[in-house]
């Protein structure tokens, strides 16, 4: 029989990953004991505007209530925190591991994130995070600090949601040389389209995906390639281990897109943003974010667009592809309790 263990979470990001991962927690906490022995609790968590901390575990349902409602975990009863900063919780929080679901600021150094992540290390937490700011820009400071220390950094969930794109080419695939590597690492884009394509306009495929939650902000993010080109890098600098800087890989987004091209090209397949990595003669890999008409016969090639997927040609496995259908961000969300599991369970 397992002995059981306690693992203390510290959460960071209340928004649609954070929120829905509170929620997980919560309820998969029986069956986790039971299958793992793990007693997982929530102990903390910050969004921007305070933090909460029980030492006996937050309600995740309460958690998600209150984000929906507008307000701030701050303001559970009894437990919150008005002000209380990431940072600050990491200090004043007893804990076993950091999953920092804050929002991507590449523009901003990845802050706070990268804060976050760094802080977390420092002290000797586990971290996993879908967050890519940080895994792009210090990659291999954050895995030498977290090896210094004696903990994982662990972000399976910064590539293509909750498909174990990482741990698949990285893991699954040990011993093999990767000829190529290509992905279509983002729904946002397939979705907008898969709209032109049937033909609405530009501002009415921008208002749909808006209005289906697919698109944030300004949607400069997604629509100009930098989501897949940061998924991309991260693949690169873990997967292929080359050094690559995110402004260096040739990028092209769809919002220049012909619709007559696209339109014939969508006729016979899909015409998805590709982030692809092909192996040279000399061991370096040629990379390119663009979209592409993929045929039917492709093995990306039937993606609707609320699929992602990664296909990898092998020297000793053969081409192996893989495809996650993500109608919520609920699998996005997960990535970091898989983390979580791969850091625990193994030992």
């Amino acid at each position: 029989m397992k002995r059981e263990r306690s693992v203390r979470i510290l959460l960071i990001g209340a928004g649609n990953l954070g929120r829905r991962l509170a929620q997980l927690i919560t309820d998969k906490h029986d069956e986790l004991l039971k299958r793992y022995a793990l007693d997982i609790r929530l102990v903390g968590i910050a969004d921007s505007r305070g933090a909460a901390v029980n030492a006996d575990g937050l309600d995740g349902h309460a958690i998600a209530e209150l984000k929906q409602a507008g307000k701030s975990v701050s303001d559970l009863p009894n437990v919150g925190h008005p002000g209380m900063t990431g940072l600050e919780l990491i200090d004043a929080t007893p804990a076993d591991i950091l999953c920092e679901a804050g929002p991507v600021h590449l523009s901003a150094n990845a802050e706070p994130g990268l804060s976050h992540v760094r802080h977390a290390l420092e002290k000797g937490l586990h971290v996993a995070t879908p967050n890519k700011g940080p895994i792009v820009l210090a990659y291999r400071e954050l895995m030498a600090l977290a090896h210094s220390h004696g903990v994982q950094l662990r972000f399976d969930g910064t590539v293509a949601g909750g498909l174990p794109a990482i741990a698949l080419a990285a893991r699954d695939l040990r011993g093999a040389t990767l000829q190529r590597l290509e992905t279509v690492p983002n729904l946002t884009t397939g979705l907008i389209l898969d709209l032109l394509a049937a033909g609405v306009t530009w501002d009415e495929a921008i208002d749909q995906a808006r209005e289906a939650g697919a698109l944030e902000g300004d949607g400069v993010w997604d629509i100009d390639g930098w989501d897949a080109t940061a998924k991309l890098t991260i693949l690169a600098l873990s997967v292929l281990d080359q050094d690559v800087d995110l402004h260096d890989v040739p990028r092209e987004g769809i919002r220049a897109i012909d619709p007559a091209w696209l339109k014939a090209a969508s006729s016979n397949g899909r015409v998805r943003l590709l982030a692809s990595a092909i192996r040279q003669s000399d061991g370096s890999y040629q990379y390119n974010v663009a979209p592409v008409a993929l045929p039917p016969d492709h093995a990306l090639g039937n993606l609707t667009s609320q699929q992602m997927g990664i296909t990898i040609e092998t020297d000793l496995f053969g081409t192996i592809t893989s495809i996650i259908t993500e109608e919520t961000p609920l699998p996005s969300a997960a990535s970091m309790l898989r983390d979580l599991l791969e850091i625990y369970v193994a030992k």
